[in-house]
Parts: structure tokens; sequence; C-alpha cells
């Protein structure tokens, strides 16, 4: 603001007409300066109008003596101005108004406060500061209102800047002088300083506030009555209820304590009291809620010792404990996940050492863990591959990346295990062994029963083929013998080529029973019975320096299979047991009940839970040694000399038992001996009698019959012979080369037709769907399947169901036999 400059303002024409004893005394002595002094004075020692009236008097009394002396001084002059730079060098406004309003005194302060100009009412100079603002215009109003109305009154008022800036604020006060009516007396203060460190106060003071009520511990204070003075925020909400629930009078500290101190003061938080007591305790709050606290509690008395409060500091350990807890279950859930899992798990500290490893890991290596931990990882590797499992694992570690490695261990027992590698935290390494051992043994086994799968599928084609063959080279040799009688040249040579064809039927046969292709006709037997009946045929085939011993179980169960093929099975057996002991022997064949309460697994197999008939053949023999007992059961493998088997014995075993629904098993020592054990499920059921040969013999004595018979063959050979060998034995035969003829033939004479006989596999058409179409215009047809492959195999076929099946290969009596009894049947 402006400065004035000096405003000292002495008006005589305008000066303040005094009344009472000091108006006398002027108008006595004439002495306005003086007068004027003494008005000053007042106003500024804010005297009572007692004291007012005192000062008046000694004022008229001296200026009466002074008067007397001198009418005008000197001295007096002097005093004004004294009097008047005095209340100039003051840094408030200060100024002293008559009745009407108009300036006696105004200081050069209260020009630069208020922007007042000479000539100016100074009221209308503040005024117009707070123009800008209504309600400080209002406000300042009603101060003058107050001060008129002979009050002592103030207001603080912000004055906003012009350049929209922070506002200054003026104090003012109006202050009536008594004796003189209507004179105010005005200050203005500049107190926008003040009230600005004001509100920083005030903020500090706001943010303290919150800061206590919000800290994340506790603050509570109680006084010697255990009353509380203070609680914040964050105490009364662990406690479940508001500060002022606390301090309203009503609880006192041992209200929300869960155990109370025994003795001491209300204000004593534990039992061994003091001025500082510190402990753990159980909080409780109005509403019940409890926690456990953690407490600084520090008393603080007074002076003059009469007044006790405390400082007290409260800290909530659930969140503390409940992390310990939750710290506690996961060290212990991942315990569990180390030491249970199912792979093994090791630590490798920086020198590449086992520091810590799972019981599957100890489990591999069949060790313990005094055995195991603090030894390199090389040493527990196979001495070949060391080198190469060190270098990627320091690779591992240097390179912080991942690797996948298959190892040999070197424990108890040798084992391959996959192993992943991974850097952990800090120099170590963690490992993850998975055990491959077993994995690639089934591996193998499976490689081995996918090749023998393979040869048991070729097995079976190519035997599907020779049964054609043999087919029509036995029919033919049937027809020949029909000429030529044992008497004739050519009958010997006849019997030859058949004897021949047969062997080579039974070797088909074999190659059926490997692929498990063969034929079956299982009935419920019991294995007791079959081994009677073989035991003088098995005394003939071990010969004389094998003793035969054959032990029978008590209470033996019964098996569904085909007989003349579990008597094979045991011959087969037998007759292998015979050829290991060249030099005499003992053969023990033991039959007994075995029982798999869970699947067991035994060498590739799995054995499902269930009831079976245990039949084992023991010798001993030379033995089989370790790395021929995979293959012995593959085709055409033998360890005899050439000339002295056809390696399909076993494999015939095999596929025997197998088709069965049963298990077959080698144990061997060489040197020692072998057992072979076979188990065949357990039947749930009654003995049947064998059937009666009866029939058999009777159709062996009169084959012949009647009746039409249209017989489809894609095989021209087996198609010829076939219908030469029905003719012969009075049968009318009409022929078809496939289906789409045969299904022509009976669409135009379906009711001549007396049995249709239809090879299984042929091309565009084969037998069952011909059967299908055959049964919707005839359904009494019977019909009989002629096939190479096994009945089994066929099965119901598209939904006709296999009910005459007759096996190639086939001889004349066995087509007419078949024939003449499913006639026989449908008549």
């Amino acid at each position: 603001m402006v400065d004035p400059g000096p405003a000292v303002v002495l008006d005589a024409g305008r000066a303040l007409r005094p009344t009472g004893a000091l108006a006398n005394g002027a108008l006595c002595f004439g002495l306005a300066p003086l007068g004027l002094l003494v008005l000053v004075v007042g106003i500024l020692l804010d005297l009572t109008p007692v004291e007012w009236l005192g000062a008046c008097t000694v004022a008229a009394g001296m200026a009466l003596l002074i008067g007397r002396a001198v009418l005008v001084s000197r001295r007096s002059a002097r005093l004004g101005v004294l009097l008047g730079g005095a209340l100039e060098g003051l840094p408030a406004g200060q100024v002293l108004c008559d009745g009407g309003d108009g300036p006696v005194f105004a200081n050069s302060a209260f020009a630069a406060l208020s922007g007042w100009r000479a000539g100016e009412a100074p009221l209308d100079a503040l005024e117009r500061q707070f123009s800008g603002d209504p309600e400080s215009a209002l406000e300042f109003r009603r101060l003058i209102d107050r001060v008129q109305a002979g009050l002592t009154a103030a207001v603080e008022l912000p004055v906003m800047a012009k350049d929209g800036g922070a506002p200054e604020w003026r104090r003012i006060q109006g202050q009536p002088v008594v004796g003189f009516p209507r004179a105010v007396h005005w200050r203005v203060e500049d107190i926008t300083a003040r009230r600005e460190l004001e509100q920083v106060m005030r903020r500090e003071q706001a943010k303290l506030v919150d800061f206590m009520e919000h800290a994340p511990v506790g603050f509570f204070s109680v006084d010697q009555e255990g009353h509380f003075l203070f609680v914040n925020g964050t105490l009364a909400d662990w406690l479940g209820c508001a500060p002022t629930d606390l301090t309203d009078g009503r609880h006192r500290l041992h209200d929300i304590l869960s155990t109370p101190p025994v003795g001491g003061t209300p204000y004593d938080l534990l039992d061994s009291g003091g001025a500082d007591q510190r402990g753990e305790l159980r909080m409780v709050g109005p509403g019940g809620r409890f926690f456990q606290a953690s407490v600084t509690h520090s008393v603080v008395v007074s002076d003059d010792g009469k007044r006790v409060h405390t400082r007290s500091v409260v800290r909530d350990l659930t969140p503390e404990r409940e992390w310990q807890e939750a710290l506690h279950r996961s060290e212990q859930r991942f315990q569990r996940f180390f030491e249970d899992a199912p792979i093994g798990i090791a630590l490798l500290d920086g020198d590449g050492r086992l520091s810590e490893c799972n019981h599957a890991f100890l489990s591999l290596l069949g060790s313990d863990t005094g055995s195991v931990l603090g030894r390199p990882m090389a040493a527990l590797i196979v001495p070949t591959e060391r080198d190469r499992v060190s270098t990627q694992l320091r690779a591992v570690q240097e390179e912080d990346a991942a690797a996948v490695l298959e190892v040999r261990l070197s424990g108890r027992r040798e084992l391959t295990a996959q192993l992943y590698a991974r850097r952990m935290a800090g120099t170590g390494l963690i490992l993850h062994f998975i055990d491959l051992t077993e994995r690639k043994s089934l591996e193998a086994q499976f490689a081995q029963s996918q090749k023998m799968q393979a040869v048991g599928q070729l097995a079976g084609g190519v035997a599907h083929d020779f049964n054609n063959l043999l087919t029509a080279m036995i029919g033919f040799c049937d027809l020949l013998l029909l000429r030529h009688k044992p008497g004739d040249q050519s009958f010997s040579d006849i019997m030859q080529i058949k004897q021949n064809a047969n062997r080579a039927a039974n070797l088909v046969r074999q190659l059926l029973a490997f692929s498990r292709q063969q034929t079956l006709q299982p009935r419920v037997i019991a294995v007791t019975d079959v081994l009677a009946e073989l035991a003088n045929l098995l005394r003939r085939l071990i010969g004389e320096t094998i003793e035969l011993k054959i032990v029978h179980g008590r209470d033996l169960g019964l098996v569904k299979v085909d007989q003349n093929q579990l008597e094979q099975v045991i011959i087969n057996l037998v007759v292998n047991a015979r050829d290991a002991m060249t030099g005499g022997g003992r053969l023990t064949v033991v039959t007994s009940n075995h029982t798999a309460a869970r699947p067991e697994r035994r060498e590739h197999e799995t054995i499902p839970a269930g009831e079976y008939v245990c039949l084992e053949v023991i010798d001993t023999g030379c033995g089989i040694a370790r790395e021929n007992l995979q293959r012995i059961f593959e085709p055409f493998y033998t360890t005899k000399e050439v000339g002295s088997g056809t390696g399909l014995g076993l494999s015939t075993v095999y596929g025997i038992v197998r088709q069965t629904g049963g298990f077959v098993f080698v144990d061997s020592a060489v040197g020692e001996g072998t057992t072979f054990t076979i188990l065949l499920p357990r039947h749930r059921g009654e003995l049947r009698p064998a059937e009666s040969a009866e029939p058999r013999e009777r159709l062996g004595r009169d084959l012949t019959g009647s009746g039409t018979i249209l017989l489809v063959e894609d095989e021209d050979a087996v198609r010829v012979f076939s219908a030469r060998a029905l003719r012969n034995k009075g049968y009318q035969v009409l022929e078809a080369k496939n289906g789409e003829a045969a299904l022509l033939q009976i669409e135009n004479d379906a009711a001549g037709i007396d049995l249709l006989i239809t090879d299984v596999v042929m091309p565009q058409m084969d037998g069952p769907t011909l059967a299908r179409h055959v049964r919707r215009l005839r359904p009494d047809l019977r019909v009989i399947f002629i096939s190479g492959y096994a009945e089994d195999r066929l099965g119901e076929i598209d939904g006709v169901e296999i009910a005459h099946f007759l096996p190639k290969p086939f001889s004349l009596k066995q087509l007419a036999g078949k024939v003449k009894e499913v006639i026989r049947e449908g008549r």
C-alpha cells in the first residue's frame, strides 16, 4: 500500500468537546492541546470512566497550575508532538473519530492497511475493502452497529486480492470513548501471518490427530480410577466399538481385560504393577470381541502426587500369530509334499553335493539318508556317464537354465531315471528323478508284443490261405480214395499226399493257435480229470529216465476251456521239459487254486483281481538263459538243434492260454530247472458231462442224404470239391462264385433250397451279408458258414449269428457229416 506519510491529525476546529470536570478544566485554562494529550493517553491505557475522571481532574489541576504559570507553554506543544510520534510508530492502524465519524487522529499504519485518503471518512475506506465480498461487508456493518450502540466489538475479515491471489486478513476493533458521546477509537491490525500460522497449526494438529486415530497400533490413557481419558480409533476397532463407547465414563481399564490383574490399582495391566508394565494379555471389547495383545503401559504421576494417568501402546498380535500359523502350515505342507512326492527329489549345494533328499529318492537308490547326504551327485551316477552328467549340471548352474537328462543311477540296483535339473535361488540345484526302469522294460516288452502280434496277424493270414489250399488237397484226396481201394497201386500214393496235407493242417492249426484265431469248443471241465486221462500218455512221452509226479490241489476249481487245446498245452510243456532233461530228472505237475485280491503285476502282464486255477509244470533240466526268456514264446524261435523242432510249441501254448483268457509265466535258472505257470479263470458253475460220441459214429456209418444245397465259395478248387462230395452223397448242389449270384438264385427259386453253405470272406458281398439278405426271404433257411478263420474271431457279424460253422480245412466226411447233422435238425 502507498504510505501517506505522517498522519497525525489535530483539528482544533473539530476537537472533541469534553464534558464534566475535564471540560471545566479545559474551559478554565483554554488548554486544548493538553486536554487532547490526556484524552489520547486515556485511550491508549484503556482507562475506566472513574480512571478517566481522576486523570482529567489531575490533568485539570496540573493545567491550572501550569496555566497559572504559563498560558502557552512550548513544553506542552513538545509533549503533543512526542505523543503523536509514539502513536505513529505503532504497527496497528489507529483512528480516533469524533461523534460525526470524522477523524481526529489517524496514523500512517491505518492509511496503509485501509487505503484511507485525506478528506475521506475512515469507515468508508474500511468498508470499501470488503465491497467485493457481500458476507464480509455485511459483517463489517454489523460491527459498526454494535460499536455505535456503545459496545466494544471486534471482527476478523478477509480482504480479497485484486489479482485473485490469497486474501489478506484484518482484525478491526471498535471501542467507544468513555465521556465523549459517539466518539470511537478504531484499531486495525494485519493478521494475515497469524491466520496462516494458525491454519498451519490446525493442519498439523489434524495430521497428528489423524495419525493418532489411525496409527497401526492402539493408544489409550486412563486415570487413577481406571476411567478412560483417551482411546484412539485403531484400538476401538480392535475391540469392536467406538472410542466414545469407552470414554463415556461407564467403562474402566479392567473391563476390557479378559483376565484382570489380581490386586493392584485400577490402572494396572499386569499383576506385577509398577511404573512400566510390558507383556501379553487378552483384551475383550464391550461386545465380546477379543484379541491377543502386546502392551507397553507407563504410569505417570503428577508433581503433586495427587493425579495419575497412563500412556499405553497396544499391538494386535492376531495378524502376527495368523502369519506364523500360516507359515507353519506352509512349511508342513511343503515338507509333506517334499517327503511324500512320488518322484525322487534332491537338493544340491554349490559344490554339487547332496544337501537334502526325500524318501522316494532314497527308495530309488535303495540307500538310507546317512549314506547319501554330503556325497557328490556324480558318485551316484554309473561311472561311464559321470562326466557327461556333471558337465550338463554345471551348465545348468552357470546359465540359470533347465535341463532334462536320462541317467543311470548306481545304487543297490542299477536303474534308469529321467532327471529334471533347475537352478534354485542362490547357487544350488533342485533335481527331480522319475524312475524309467520299469517303463523301459515295458517299452521293450511292448515292442516284443507288437512284433509277436504282427507275426500273429501274418500267421493268421497265411493260415487262412493255406486252409483253402489244404481243403482242396485233402478233399480231392478223399475223392480219389473213393475210386482207389487199399489194394490199388495208387492208394498208397494218395494216402501219402493226404497224410502230408494233414501234417500241414496241423502246422496251420499251430499258427492259428499262436495268433489266437483257432476255433475253440470250450466247456466246463476239471483239470484233475484231464491230467488223469493224460497220465499214461505223459509217462510214455517222457521215458523211463524221468520221474513224473502229479500233485493235485484240494477243492480245485473248474475251468471253461477247450479240452483238446488244454491237452495240447500240457503235452507241449511236458515235451519241452523232457527235452531239457536229457540225462534224466524229475517232472512235477502241480494244480492249485490261486486268488488275486487285487490286480497283480507279473513280468509284463497284469493279472486282474479274481480267482484262478493254477497249473504248474516244473522240471529239473538245464534251464533257460535270461536273455532267451523274453523270446521263448515267439513263433519259430527255438534253442534246439536244427531239425529238432519247429519253434511253434511254446508259441502255441501262449496263444491257446491267452485265447482262453488265461496267463502263462515262466521262471527259470540255468542249471537248476524251469517252471511254467498257467493261470486259468475259475468258472462258477457245474461240471457238464462230455457229449456222447454215438451221433458221430452213426453219421460215420451213413453220410448220405437228400435235399437241395446252395454252395457259395469264391475259391474254385474248394467249391468244385465240396460240390462233387455232396453230390456223391445224394444231394442236389447249386453253385455260386459270389454272394450276388447266390442271392439271385435264392430269389428265383427260394422254396426249393434246403441249406445254404457259404464262405465267410468273399469279395463284394461276404457271407454274413448274404445270410442277412437270405433271412429276409427265407427266415427258416439254415446256413453253414465255412472259413479258414476261427469261429471265435468271427463271432456275430453285422447282427448275423454264426449258428453252424465248419472250419477249413475239412475232409469229405466232415463236410458230409456237418451237412447231414444240420439238415436233420431242420426237419
